[in-house]
């Protein structure tokens, strides 16, 4: 092959390479813009959820019994099982840290039914308050626990006799176990205790943060915490 015709071979064959890189790059660039796209069209698609927190709204306890200054910085949650032996034991200590801070704490009880037979005591309970003696009732069941559970198994019969002394008109208090506004705040509770995912009891929520772990020092620090942090 003349030198001329080898100039000329290796010019067309750069021409060559240089079509190939254009039409490469191209081809990225198209693929690049597609790309943006789809991610463009995704975020459009899904926006972000803008609506209440499900949590925060469970942690509300708007339905729920509440005692103590309703402007009270210091909010405690408690999910309670009225057969559960530590709520017995917690809650009378729960309730003497609102007398010594009337005006700064403020509770609202819960109710899951862990234990065999305690719905029955749950409808009670919650019957209670269309009578105004809700913590009258729950009050009167923790301490006389002992006389109506078993081995941890709820003894029917002998509920009622354990809040003979409360007050209650018991034809009616049969009647309101049973009525839709009591059996909707029964199912409220079970329905944000699954939200909280709340698995024993007494579980608590001191202005909407849990125990680190479980004890009566630890709940007491954390309440300490809250009281600092508002007062």
């Amino acid at each position: 092959m003349s030198k001329a015709k080898r100039k000329a071979a290796a010019i067309e064959q750069r021409e060559q390479t240089r079509k190939r890189f254009v039409a490469f790059g191209l081809a990225a660039l198209v693929l690049v813009g597609v790309v943006v796209a789809v991610i463009n069209m995704g975020k459009q698609a899904a926006p972000e959820a803008t609506g209440p927190d499900p949590r925060a709204a469970a942690l509300a306890s708007e339905h729920a019994a509440t005692i103590g200054d309703p402007g009270a910085k210091v909010h405690i949650v408690e999910f309670l099982d009225p057969a559960c032996g530590t709520c017995a034991v917690f809650y009378p200590m729960v309730k003497g840290w609102l007398r010594e801070a009337p005006d700064k704490l403020r509770l609202t009880v819960r109710h899951v039914p862990f234990h065999t037979g305690v719905d029955y005591v749950v409808q009670i309970i919650e019957a209670s308050r269309e009578q105004g003696k809700y913590w009258e009732t729950l009050e009167a069941l923790l301490m006389s626990q002992r006389e109506w559970v078993t081995n941890h198994v709820v003894q029917q019969d002998r509920v009622l006799p354990a809040i003979a002394g409360v007050g209650l008109d018991m034809e009616r208090l049969m009647a309101d176990m049973n009525s839709p506004a009591v059996l909707a705040r029964i199912q409220k509770d079970q329905e944000d205790a699954i939200t909280l995912k709340v698995s024993a009891t007494p579980e608590y929520f001191v202005n909407g943060r849990p125990l680190p772990s479980f004890g009566q020092q630890q709940l007491l620090d954390l309440v300490r915490e809250e009281l600092d942090k508002a007062y």
